[in-house]
């Protein structure tokens, strides 16, 4: 069964006094349509992605997701209706099709399964809150009346339909203006079927928006791990990369020291035992081990307790080898196994000035510190 997605990110920004389309702007550190598409693609259930842009943003937003295989964008229209139109008809012929704002970065991936599950069931599903707040109609400044609220609900996004329904619908509009999708499916299809949604689902509009809900504070830990030379073996592992030495690291596993302290650090920043605690050197499972399988195991015990690693800091002291021409591809292997970017990991190699035991060639030691992200 395939699930299409359209994002509609045509808009200027006006309401938030950005000069540029507010969904280009940074948010926690990244686009805020970049957030949101991410959410969507983490979402194994969808396919592919339609965002509708602005032709003055296409090009950067086409860029921005170019590594991105089920992600592209198409011109969107003067209006939210003719954005959603323009990419409904870019869909592949999907037979449900899930349309979020892209000024929702919040969606969580519980929302979208509820959606897709509620659309499969239904035909039709809109995200929708309680209203909490007392509602009136009011007219000339004055209150004419007070619906109960108990029948008044505030509607999100996702809302997906039936693919054939939704597109259908919207080519029925004209120039008529809605100011979402539901509405459209309602006129023209059916009352469309609703399910909760999450306060903390919220779309940014305003500029206060992007001003009020700081980034969180980071969960952040401190690694340190110290390998003496002396194994017969003409290399060292340092950061999944095999350097030639004149003799390896003392070790149970393969004495990646760079690998044990960020494991170190990751454990402590999740307040989770060591990796004495999870690896021990008793135990013949890890003998020879490969640092970097064992890395990905405290991904996922990070996961388990909902953190993510964010990045990754970390400064080799070692008088020998040379270790200069190495960094790169041990930022990158580092990166894989955590899931993150290779611009999110640092790597410094310095020597300790001919002064103890590193200057005196006798062992390699390795300070790390990483932050960690929560995640949904």
């Amino acid at each position: 069964m395939k699930i299409s997605a359209v994002v509609p990110a045509a808009g200027a920004g006006a309401r938030a006094g950005f000069s540029k389309n507010k969904l280009l702007t940074f948010f926690r550190g990244e686009p805020v349509l970049y957030r949101t598409v991410s959410a969507l693609s983490a979402c194994e259930s969808i396919g592919e992605i339609v965002i509708a842009a602005a032709k003055r943003d296409i090009a950067e937003i086409s860029a921005m997701f170019e590594k991105f295989a089920n992600v592209r964008a198409v011109c969107g229209g003067d209006t939210r209706t003719q954005s959603v139109l323009f990419a409904l008809r870019a869909c592949d012929s999907p037979d449900y099709v899930l349309i979020h704002d892209g000024a929702r970065p919040f969606v969580t991936q519980k929302i979208l399964n509820d959606c897709i599950e509620t659309v499969r069931a239904h035909g039709s599903a809109v995200c929708a809150l309680p209203v909490t707040d007392t509602i009136a109609l009011c007219a000339e400044e004055k209150i004419g009346s007070i619906p109960d609220r108990s029948a008044l609900y505030a509607l999100q996004t996702p809302q997906a339909f039936s693919y054939a329904e939704i597109l259908a619908a919207y080519e029925k509009i004209g120039g008529e203006t809605f100011t979402d999708d539901s509405g459209v499916y309602a006129k023209f299809v059916a009352p469309p079927q609703i399910f909760a949604g999450d306060v903390k689902n919220k779309k940014l509009t305003f500029r206060e928006d992007f001003l009020s809900d700081p980034l969180p504070a980071p969960r952040v830990g401190v690694g340190i791990d110290t390998h003496a030379f002396g194994k017969a073996q003409d290399h060292i592992v340092l950061g999944g990369a095999r350097i030639p030495s004149e003799s390896g690291l003392i070790a149970h596993s393969d004495g990646d020291v760079l690998v044990h302290a960020v494991m170190d650090a990751l454990l402590s920043a999740a307040a989770l035992p060591d990796i004495g605690h999870f690896f021990p050197d008793t135990d013949p499972a890890f003998a020879d081990a490969d640092s970097l399988r064992l890395l990905e195991r405290v991904r996922d015990l990070l996961a388990e307790k909902r953190f993510a690693p964010r990045n990754v800091s970390a400064a080799i002291q070692a008088e020998r080898p040379r270790l200069q021409k190495y960094i790169f591809s041990m930022r990158e292997n580092i990166a894989r196994a955590l899931r993150i970017s290779p611009d999110d990991v640092g790597l410094s190699a310095g020597t300790n000035e001919g002064l103890g035991y590193v200057g005196e060639g006798k062992g390699i030691t390795v300070t790390a510190y990483v932050s960690l992200a929560e995640t949904d």
